[in-house]
């Protein structure tokens, strides 16, 4: 899944290649202005319906997949280099 920061950054290239203000946007959405900023730096932590209204705005969506492989565990480290005491 991408993170807030990436989702951010491609909904601020979408809106600047509408040629979209934050002010524009903002008044196209009824989102504060600075809640648009928020979202464009991945500092937003508010609800999900407002980042529909800014997506659905520039042209974007969500999609759901799964996640990417992930790093293991501190645990499951040690027991892949655990030596066997038999």
């Amino acid at each position: 899944m991408a993170s807030r920061r990436e989702i951010g950054q491609e909904i601020r290239l979408a809106r600047k290649a509408l040629g979209y203000t934050q002010k524009t946007l903002s008044e196209k959405t009824t989102v504060n202005k600075t809640t648009i900023s928020e979202i464009e730096n991945g500092r937003f932590m508010g609800s999900f319906d407002i980042f529909e209204h800014v997506l659905d705005a520039v042209g974007l969506q969500f999609d759901v997949s799964p996640q990417r492989h992930s790093l293991p565990h501190w645990d499951e480290i040690e027991n892949m280099f655990a030596e066997d005491d038999e």
